[in-house]
């Protein structure tokens, strides 16, 4: 569960960056629960409670006669101790740098806000904070066995069991729906669910191809079933476009 606060007087602002980050959680399969705020007193009063956020998003300038972004990020950090918390400071001005440095932010973005740079800032954080690195679990029989998610190359459905291909060559064997375990633990990673029968990995696609897959080390190519080549290119080409942000 990450839990988000995002902070900003501008109401159409602050209901925009949410719907966003609604969308891009839900596209990773990430649970979350996001806080709104409209004040930095709002959000310090908050804390003060014992509110915990993972991730903030902190607007800079506020009304003259309220604390600004900067400050509200120096009382979380000194007052409150807080070093934990990633802040990302949002703002229409770009001349505030050298004031972000002692509040150690994880990011800066400049409004009006773009869509693939809340995307990288997500996906940096969780990153970070250890979300998208981890295993991959299954179970065979009573037993539970973990595999290196970097490690898997891809998973094949075939015949109601589950195999699974590993970067060096090896197989593991076990029952389970395909749909399921995209859905529970790779959708988060940079998979690519290209047929009912098939998930690859991102990491190790050498080649896109219309209605086929090349893999390092693999030399069949995969199908990519016809109802799922259009998602497939899109999600494809959005990973290869984050990454090289």
């Amino acid at each position: 569960m990450i839990t988000v606060a995002i902070c900003d007087d501008e109401i159409k602002i602050g209901a925009e960056l949410e719907r966003v980050l609604i969308e891009i959680f839900g596209k990773l399969n990430i649970k979350y629960e996001i806080e709104v705020f409209f004040s930095g007193e709002e959000l310090c009063a908050k804390m003060e409670t014992g509110a915990h956020y993972d991730l903030i998003f902190l607007d800079i300038e506020f009304a003259k006669d309220e604390i600004n972004g900067i400050e509200v990020g120096r009382l979380i950090r000194d007052a409150h101790q807080n070093f934990m918390v990633s802040i990302v400071y949002i703002s229409w001005e770009k001349n505030y740098a050298l004031q972000l440095f002692d509040v150690q932010p994880l990011n800066f973005l400049i409004k009006p806000l773009d869509y693939a740079k809340i995307e990288d800032v997500v996906i940096k954080y969780m990153k970070i904070a250890g979300v998208l690195t981890g295993e991959f679990t299954y179970k065979k029989g009573h037993d539970t066995f973990k595999v290196q998610i970097k490690d898997i190359t891809y998973i094949e459905s075939y015949d109601r069991k589950l195999i699974l291909h590993i970067v060096d060559g090896g197989e593991e064997e076990f029952y389970g729906s395909i749909k399921e375990i995209y859905q529970e633990q790779l959708k988060k990673f940079d998979f690519l669910f290209i047929h009912n029968s098939y998930i690859v990995n991102y990491d190790y696609v050498t080649a896109l191809k219309f209605d086929k897959v090349f893999l390092a080390n693999n030399v069949t190519p995969l199908p990519i079933s016809k109802h799922r080549r259009s998602e497939v290119r899109e999600r494809y080409y959005a990973i290869m476009k984050r990454r090289m942000v």
